[in-house]
């Protein structure tokens, strides 16, 4: 039974109580106060009369005595108290139901992306694709979920995508891909739906287990991806560019001209140090084209900025210019080894990572609550006596992969407290614990359901991702409206918050382009922003989908 019947039950149930107990109190008093025998149907009208207010004929001029009147006022009372609990339980819900505008169930669009079902990282995937422009619709079976969504501006199709009338109905035949989001069973089923339908349409799904990604592949999945396999990926890869001279994942524009990210560690060259005191730029070669402080991305920093642990430069340059920042941002004691790991959670995700470092020749040791293979120190990581006995004190990093967050942020502050010059690397199963863990003391961390939607995005459009988890987009694309100005003129970086992070002509790649830098047709803008700056750009560039 639905709240709003079970409710309409409990009211009429109440409601029919105390007019009984009206009923006979009338009964009685009549006969106790006044002298006066009056029959139950009688005593009944008067207390419907008195509860409608619609008054009480020739009983009124018989009431002399004041305990007939208190009864009469206490019902009067009970009366208008009850008509004020009908208003909100059901008039209230009646006219905002008649009020509101039901979800549409059809929508006409043409190479856009079909989502079936709707989570924190199919939001992310939906920010990446705004910023790109590229349509969406959101299939969603629960018609109240529906109606929030289209309420937030969320382009939703109230219906179940299992049937393939609704996938008629969002014009699967004609969308760039289809993502599955729901269990892992209902992705299998929403697949062979979505095959049923057209056979060539991209389809790209989730499973929480690994283990059961090929049955979503053999029901018509191009691709499955895992979440925890891909956070575990990211973290190793953030651990292992934190603590190595590795450059870790670039992105490679040409003519050996590459962005990468630059973690600095606490006791670096850098550490301490403004960016006009760095003086990277002449030191390397390397350009800084943003930065991150404590998960927060700043385009086009103040030369007077500071930089600390908390910091990861964005940097361009070739391979040689690169090399020389990276080891300016290590720590001395860092610079000729490849620091020791320290890795607390040995779950999925905690046992990607370590396979990870294993391949990247990262020494570590592995804590976990349960003795089990791969398990070197048994203990709960949020002790202190667990972490001495994981050798924190000699380690470079830790890095919890643990399933909680409250753990993870009790656990972050024991170790800062006791350890000031680890590096602490988090999982976040929920974004909004992201502020909480850099609070207690974290350098990196990355959300489960930001790094998700984000590799998904990548997926789904092949553009560069330059940090899957701090919503920093790399971006090559031309740029219509801006042709034939000077890059002072079109004044991105002002307007937008994006930036120019190169050109590429003719095959060829400009590199940190002056302002004086005239763009021609045909050239390409390589832009480096957040999602909302890279939306802001491709208006105002008029940037189209599907432009090179």
């Amino acid at each position: 039974m639905e709240r709003q019947q079970r409710r309409a039950v409990g009211y009429l149930a109440l409601l029919a109580v105390i007019m009984a107990g009206y009923t006979l109190a009338y009964q009685v008093g009549m006969a106790v106060f006044e002298g006066e025998r009056v029959t139950l149907v009688h005593a009944f009208h008067i207390v419907v009369e008195t509860f409608t207010t619609t008054g009480y004929g020739e009983d009124a001029s018989r009431w002399d005595t004041a305990g007939i009147l208190l009864l009469m006022d206490a019902m009067q009372l009970t009366g208008v108290l009850m008509l004020f609990l009908t208003l909100p339980l059901f008039v209230v819900p009646w006219v905002e139901r008649r009020l509101e505008v039901d979800p549409p169930e059809r929508v006409s669009l043409t190479d856009h992306v079909v989502v079936c079902g709707y989570t924190d990282r199919v939001e992310a995937l939906i920010d990446e694709l705004d910023a790109q422009t590229v349509e969406y619709v959101v299939v969603e079976p629960d018609r109240e979920e529906a109606q929030a969504l289209h309420e937030d501006g969320v382009t939703v199709v109230h219906g179940d995508a299992e049937d393939t009338d609704v996938l008629e109905a969002v014009s699967v035949r004609d969308a760039r891909a289809v993502v599955l989001d729901a269990s892992d069973e209902t992705n299998a089923t929403l697949a062979l739906s979505v095959r049923e339908v057209d056979e060539d349409v991209r389809v790209v799904g989730f499973v929480a287990d690994p283990s059961r990604a090929n049955y979503v592949r053999y029901a018509g999945a191009d691709r499955v991806l895992s979440p925890h396999e891909i956070l575990g990926r990211s973290l190793a890869n953030k651990v292992t560019n934190a603590v190595t001279t590795d450059l870790g994942e670039t992105i490679d524009l040409g003519d050996d001209f590459e962005v990468a990210e630059m973690p600095i560690q606490q006791g670096s060259a850098l550490d301490g140090n403004t960016l006009a005191d760095a003086r990277v730029r002449e030191r390397t070669g390397a350009n800084v084209v943003g930065l991150w402080a404590a998960g927060e991305f700043v385009a086009a920093p103040d030369p007077t900025r500071e930089l600390d642990r908390s910091t990861i430069l964005l940097v361009a340059g070739d391979d040689d210019s690169l090399t020389e920042l990276k080891a300016l941002t290590l720590a001395e004691a860092r610079r000729h080894d490849r620091g020791r790991v320290v890795v607390a959670g040995y779950g999925d995700m905690g046992t990607r990572v370590s396979e990870i470092l294993d391949e990247n020749d990262v020494p570590h040791t592995v804590v976990d609550r349960e003795d089990r293979p791969g398990v070197d120190v048994v203990g709960d990581v949020s002790e202190e006596e667990t972490l001495a006995e994981a050798g924190l004190a000699d380690a470079s990093a830790l890095l919890l992969a643990l399933g909680d967050d409250a753990a993870s942020v009790f656990t972050t502050l024991v170790a800062r407290e006791n350890y000031p010059d680890v590096e602490i690397l988090c999982r976040a199963n929920d974004t909004r614990a992201e502020p909480r863990l850099y609070a207690a003391g974290a350098g990196y961390v990355l959300a489960l359901a930001t790094v998700s939607g984000r590799m998904l995005a990548s997926t789904l459009l092949g553009e560069d991702v330059m940090s899957l988890d701090n919503q920093v987009d790399l971006v090559r694309t031309r740029a219509p409206a801006f042709v034939g100005q000077t890059l002072r003129e079109a004044a991105i970086r002002e307007r937008t918050g994006c930036t120019v992070v190169a050109v590429q002509r003719d095959g060829t790649v400009a590199s940190d382009p002056s302002p004086d830098f005239r763009i021609e047709r045909g050239d390409a803008l390589v832009v480096a922003g957040t999602d909302d700056d890279i939306a802001r750009f491709t208006d105002l560039a008029d940037v189209r989908p599907g432009t090179p």
